[in-house]
């Protein structure tokens, strides 16, 4: 009689290496999803991966730097490795630099890098091994997730190449992301995380296309996007924190604002103001529109006090004299703003500001994003110190191990507290049942420049 049995062979293991902004988190959390169904494994380590794939990002000189290293490491500790990402519209330079790698594709080139790694590394299984389908692969926390609502951007920023890497805006459909929201608040996503590269212009480049959506008619339209994530409920019925990122300040967004005072969007708005001087927006070609912009933020604070705004800025950009910082700085002192991210002026290849004239100096710049640093760290800090005695409420990121004393802190954010790029809420005295993605109310009582500290009252 025949004993001899059949065994799968081993599932062949994939590494990911995944550097940049948000949305290149999420097109790794995609092509992995994608091999997974084809039949891979993911290795949390160089040493256990048949094939390693680094997701770069080719933003910045420096970005570029940092995934030309990022490769290199890959290589030494693998050998086998695919590049995908931004910068992968730059082969030539990967290859010149890294000539072993296996692949080079660009971004959000999700095809392309799955086929590589059909070549390099052959699935040993075949796809649908497992009866039961298994959940999308994240990256982030279960807690929360990022929702990709479009690629792409139609704007020509001096400064940027964006539109070199990733094409102009492509919006996906209104009820396909709908649909992946809802599926991630069902698998416990507690918030929300709207990116593209231009939210507010949401299906500019299909028309505003309407979908049925539970028997009604929704548009690719920003404004009709939140609405319907404010209706979202989690498991225990709550709504999901929505925090929109990216957001040009076009007139529609005023209409966002009562949406946020009505509790069904989280009372947050990223926008990329990048400076204030009208010539220096003028040499960056963004709008210059700065005093409007400050009616703005006045009028939205009035629907919505509570309302936390971020944004970053570029200090030393060709041709900024003195009389534009100051203007930025005297803009920030009345703007207030409540998040500030600063970043010198980094000459980008391919982008047009690099042929612009009167390049600022280096020693400049640093000295400009001092100043800027030290300003917006003051109003931070005094924004801070007015919520000491509120309760306001926090999702937690992590719960820690009991001390000697048996005491149990936590790490956690207020609303107005994105996740990697803003400040965090540290809590003592934690409750044992209490852990990560729970959502509870905090009573304040101390902060700094940049983070709170206090402890749940419920």
């Amino acid at each position: 009689m025949n004993t001899a049995t059949t065994s799968l062979p081993d599932q062949k293991r994939v590494g990911m290496v995944s550097l940049g902004c948000p949305k290149a988190l999420v097109d790794s959390e995609r092509i992995l999803t994608r091999l997974r169904a084809d039949g891979y494994a993911m290795s949390p380590d160089y040493a256990g991966a048949d094939v390693v794939l680094v997701n770069t990002c080719g933003f910045l000189d420096s970005a570029k730097e940092e995934s030309l290293a990022a490769i290199g490491e890959a290589i030494s500790e693998n050998g086998r490795v695919i590049v995908t990402g931004c910068m992968g519209e730059e082969a030539d330079a990967i290859r010149a630099a890294h000539p072993q790698v296996l692949a080079v594709t660009g971004a959000h080139q999700y095809e392309q890098v799955v086929d590589a790694v059909h070549t390099h590394a052959p699935p040993s299984q075949g796809p649908y091994v497992d009866l039961i389908p298994q959940p999308d692969i994240k990256l982030t926390p279960r807690h929360y997730s990022y929702l990709k609502i479009s690629e792409g951007c139609n704007h020509s920023c001096s400064f940027c190449i964006i539109p070199d890497l990733r094409g102009k805006l492509a919006s996906r459909r209104i009820d396909a992301v709908l649909r992946e929201a809802e599926k991630l608040v069902a698998a416990g996503t507690k918030e929300l995380l709207v990116i593209s590269q231009d939210t507010s212009a949401y299906g500019v480049d299909t028309k505003h296309d309407p979908r049925q959506w539970k028997g009604r008619e929704v548009r690719a339209h920003m404004t009709d996007l939140a609405r319907e994530l404010g209706q979202l409920r989690t498991s225990d019925d709550a709504a999901p924190w929505v925090r929109l990122h990216y957001v040009y300040p076009y007139p529609h967004v005023d209409k966002v604002i009562p949406l946020m005072a009505e509790g069904l969007l989280t009372p947050y708005l990223d926008i990329p103001f990048q400076h204030a001087a009208p010539s220096v927006l003028k040499r960056m070609r963004r709008p210059a529109n700065e005093a409007k912009v400050l009616e703005r933020l006045k009028g939205w604070r009035d629907i919505c006090p509570d309302i936390a705004v971020r944004s970053s800025f570029v200090v030393g950009f060709p041709g900024e004299t003195e009389d534009d910082f100051k203007y930025l700085i005297d803009w920030l002192e009345e703007a207030q703003l409540d998040r500030v991210g600063a970043f010198r002026f980094e000459p980008v290849e391919g982008a047009k500001a690099n042929d612009l004239p009167d390049p600022v100096p280096e020693e400049i710049k640093e000295e400009r994003y001092a100043r800027l640093m030290e300003v917006t760290e003051r109003i931070s800090a005094a924004k801070l110190t007015a919520k000491v005695g509120r309760s306001i409420p926090v999702i937690l990121d992590e719960v820690g191990e009991p001390d000697e004393d048996g005491d149990i802190g936590a790490t956690g954010r207020s609303q107005a507290d994105a996740p990697e790029i803003d400040g965090a809420v540290y809590l003592r005295n934690v409750p044992e049942t209490l852990s990560a993605g729970d959502i509870v109310i905090v009573e304040v009582e101390d902060a700094d420049a940049h983070d709170l500290y206090g402890v749940v009252v419920s």
